[in-house]
């Protein structure tokens, strides 16, 4: 038991830094014009609840490492995550795809490349509830080797949700999502420590 919770302690560090991007859709501003006000509202509203199916996932991990369970149910539990994180992703890319370009320079490119990007995170996710479902519980040492690899991929994932969002929220677009109230209840959401 003891040899793979090291390596979940690692993956719950790798989903947080997920959850905390999706979670990041916030800053500080007053002014804005109303065009991009109900622009960061849709999208606002939509992320609130997939950011709270993320952090909901990141727990799942989280308590499930710090109690040293068995590999299957380990396996079980971070399949789930894996699943519920790419779906919430898929409907974030949705959000920004549905409410169109934002009304600032560069507008298009922004969604587009944010879409994007947020789809192939919510790929990404999906296959790596394909490997965690295809390691071996029956081997603890191969089980751990597996996870390993799967924490090194969350790494890069997390790294790449966090470029997207960041690109999508520069300038007046982050200003006016920092604004919704939707978007904030959304970061102020504490993550499991």
């Amino acid at each position: 038991m003891e040899g793979t919770n090291p390596v979940n302690k690692k993956l719950a560090a790798a989903l947080s830094g997920g959850a905390v991007l999706v979670l990041a859709l916030s800053g500080c501003s007053d002014d804005s014009n109303e065009k991009l006000d109900s622009w960061a509202k849709q999208v606002c509203d939509k992320v609130q609840p997939q950011a709270k199916k993320i952090e909901a996932a990141n727990t799942a991990i989280q308590k499930e490492t710090s109690d040293n369970s068995e590999p299957e149910q380990v396996q079980q539990t971070d399949s789930q995550a894996f699943q519920d994180m790419s779906d919430a992703y898929k409907a974030i890319g949705d959000a920004v795809d549905k409410a169109g370009a934002p009304p600032v320079d560069g507008g298009d490119k922004k969604q587009q490349n944010a879409v994007k990007e947020l789809d192939k995170i919510s790929t990404s996710y999906a296959d790596l509830k394909k490997k965690v479902d295809k390691l071996d519980t029956g081997d603890q040492a191969k089980f751990a080797d597996g996870l390993k690899d799967i924490a090194g991929q969350l790494d890069t994932l997390s790294q790449d949700g966090s470029d997207a969002l960041k690109n999508l929220e520069e300038g007046d677009v982050g200003k006016a999502m920092a604004k919704q109230e939707s978007c904030k209840s959304a970061s102020a959401t504490p993550s499991g420590s």
